[in-house]
């Protein structure tokens, strides 16, 4: 499998972004509570959606998302309960501790044994307004590249064949990356703009908390973005990578997409860091908004040292990535020395540095209920209901493509690697949609 086969930039945006362009068909939704304040006939007939998981088991992506639509959760100061109703699952794996028969006892939502037979509620056309596809954790196997293959791209396939079938198509989620595949991943998004319907994709991160509330303007002339954190490649790499591209593309210009990418780790990661003086001052500045910097024994903080760093962090990956138009994103994995998302920007005219950190405070390691995922459920809510979507999917089509690109330079053997085919151009809108509650 190549995950990064080379298309043309022609046949790629001729076929992904033909008829009303990248962005034309996105638009800023209105709130929930606008939508509570029309009469009642106008709500009489709630919505439906259908959540297709690969397991359910305690702090798995699939219970968050599952338990909120069926529970409810804390919005804007009170409890929230989705105007719309779970109707079906699809689960493809029941391991030790599942618990999705526990909520198809308690709250009546049935587990069909098939995607199509959960989208059709067992009828023979979709029955569903809404479609969640949460391809995270599970017993998978992994490529050669250490990829674990979720089956995302194949559950998209199921749904995009129902709504074939049908004659229609509702809006979908896709949890997380895309695809381990690039064609797959720029087939998902093809797939939406052929069947013209809603398609929202990627992390948690973009509209989780921010610590300042920090929003950078549309068309800010930035420079360079950088973002550290934490975790493995090919899983948390999308997680930093989409932190800093929600920031990135609203720069001047927008995002034209990614020339090259480079990814290291160990040894070279601290070698390309000290070469890189721009990069250097960025990196600290995210580190200065870090709530976790791991302080040496004895102590309960210090001044950041590359000594120290790279002793608690052996292991660090970073991903030094160059945009077409000349823009830069670095991306920094310093397991063992933090445990939270931070981003720093450049501007190019003024020289500010604007910084932040994403706050996604993680069970168990807090008392917490991974409140995250809450205006990440808000925001599929308001496309079921309203047929748009916050942000464009281009974003996370790209950050796939960042995210396989890393995985393929280090499995190259951290060499530089051209990516013509992550030509992805698309303009962010003026609301970047985090939780400012």
């Amino acid at each position: 499998m190549n995950a990064l086969s080379r298309w043309s930039r022609r046949r790629f945006l001729a076929t992904t972004f033909k008829a009303a362009g990248v962005a034309a068909g996105v638009r800023v939704v209105p709130s929930l509570n606008s939508l509570r304040s029309q009469p009642a006939a106008a709500q009489a007939a709630r919505k439906k959606v259908a959540i297709l998981a690969t397991e359910v088991r305690k702090y798995s992506h699939a219970q968050h998302f599952i338990d909120r639509f069926l529970e409810g959760y804390g919005w804007q100061g009170r409890h929230h309960r989705p105007a719309m109703d779970l109707v079906s699952l699809y689960i493809d794996q029941f391991p030790q501790g599942d618990l999705s028969r526990d909520r198809e006892r308690r709250h009546g939502v049935r587990i069909y044994p098939t995607i199509a037979e959960a989208l059709t509620v067992g009828s023979s056309k979709l029955a569903v307004d809404g479609v969640l596809i949460i391809g995270e954790h599970g017993r998978y196997p992994r490529n050669e590249k250490g990829q674990v293959l979720y089956p995302r791209y194949k559950f998209f396939k199921q749904v995009v064949s129902v709504f074939e079938a049908s004659g229609r198509s509702v809006p979908v989620f896709n949890d997380k990356h895309l695809s381990t595949d690039w064609k797959e991943c720029a087939e998902m998004v093809q797939d939406s703009k052929r069947l013209g319907f809603p398609f929202l994709a990627g992390s948690s991160l973009p509209v989780t908390w921010r610590i300042p509330g920090t929003e950078i303007p549309l068309a800010t002339p930035l420079q360079e973005s950088v973002c550290v954190c934490y975790g493995g490649v090919d899983s948390y790499d999308f997680h930093g990578l989409e932190t800093a591209q929600c920031m990135s593309e609203r720069r001047e210009g927008g995002e034209v997409g990614v020339k090259s990418i480079l990814a290291v780790r160990g040894e070279k990661v601290w070698q390309e860091l000290a070469r890189r003086k721009q990069t250097r001052k960025l990196f600290f500045a995210a580190l200065a908004r870090s709530h976790t910097c791991k302080p040496p024994p004895g102590s309960t903080i210090s001044v950041p040292t590359m000594e120290w760093m790279q002793k608690c962090s052996p292991g660090a990956v970073a991903y030094f990535i160059e945009h077409l138009d000349g823009f830069k994103t670095t991306m920094f994995l310093l397991t063992g020395y933090v445990l939270d998302f931070t981003y720093a920007g450049l501007a190019r005219k003024t020289r500010e540095i604007i910084s932040c950190q994403m706050h996604l405070p993680m069970p168990p390691r807090q008392t917490t209920l991974a409140d995250f995922f809450n205006p990440l459920v808000h925001h599929i809510e308001e496309m079921v209901l309203t047929g748009t979507v916050p942000y464009p999917v281009e974003r996370t089509l790209l950050t796939s493509g960042m995210t396989l690109g890393g995985v393929e330079s280090l499995h190259r053997g951290q060499v530089l690697l051209p990516t013509p085919e992550l030509s992805v151009r698309y303009q962010a809108l003026p609301n970047s949609a985090f939780w400012r509650a």
